[in-house]
């Protein structure tokens, strides 16, 4: 589904992603884990063309280079950004309605129904404003637009970040039963979480991917460790 190959991204002199190879396949969760600064999101916006890159990217056999973000989000390549991005003079349900209009015809894979069924919350906050919401209830309105746009694959960026344990275990428990349905590429500080619920994890450290192997053998610390220190 997704091919990565040679991703290399830079800012100026710095180079924070490099000649990167990364694949995703029909129905994989894939993890991506590393420590700060390793440039996990960087590999994400480059995957989504939000900041530019060379090598080459291709979705579904098709190439992406020279697309815009949204072109590349109309394709069915959708992403929730670290940080949410929740639109703040809109509703809710407003902020819904925005992610269908990434659809492009395709057939909705989640509507309303199912999303309010992931996250109930959402059903009693359909009329409050993107302002008013606390950082739990951004992530699940991050995640739900995501899905309203129809992704055929769904890229995450921390979805955990800043989240209560409480509100991580929803977030968590919707991810299982979203990738059950769509395939996903997870970039994850929470490596237990990640590596819980992934197939398949990519090791990232200073921009390379160090170890790339099945989750539950990166799941024992030591071999987590090892990888991280480039062992």
């Amino acid at each position: 589904m997704l091919e990565v190959r040679g991703l290399t991204v830079r800012y100026g002199p710095t180079l924070a992603v490099d000649e990167v190879d990364l694949d995703v396949g029909e129905g994989e969760i894939v993890a991506l884990v590393g420590p700060n600064g390793a440039g996990k999101t960087s590999l994400l916006r480059a995957i989504s063309r939000v900041v530019a890159s060379t090598g080459e990217v291709t979705f579904d056999g098709r190439s992406l280079a020279g697309l815009s973000p949204d072109a590349v989000a109309r394709l069915g390549l959708v992403q929730v950004p670290e940080g949410r991005h929740v639109f703040p003079s809109l509703t809710v349900r407003e902020n819904l309605q925005v992610g269908m209009s990434a659809r492009q015809g395709r057939p909705p894979l989640f509507g309303f129904d199912e999303v309010h069924d992931l996250f109930p919350r959402l059903v009693e906050l359909a009329k409050r404003g993107g302002w008013a919401l606390s950082g739990g209830e951004q992530q699940m309105v991050a995640v739900a637009r995501a899905l309203l746009a129809a992704p055929r694959l769904l890229l995450l960026d921390e979805p955990s970040l800043g989240l209560a344990p409480s509100v991580c275990d929803v977030v968590f428990d919707a991810l299982a039963e979203v990738g059950s349905r769509v395939p996903l590429l997870l970039v994850e500080q929470n490596t237990d979480r990640a590596l819980a619920l992934a197939a398949r994890a990519y090791v990232l450290v200073h921009g390379h991917v160090v170890t790339e192997a099945p989750a539950a053998d990166l799941a024992d610390r030591d071999s987590l460790m090892a990888s991280y220190l480039g062992h």
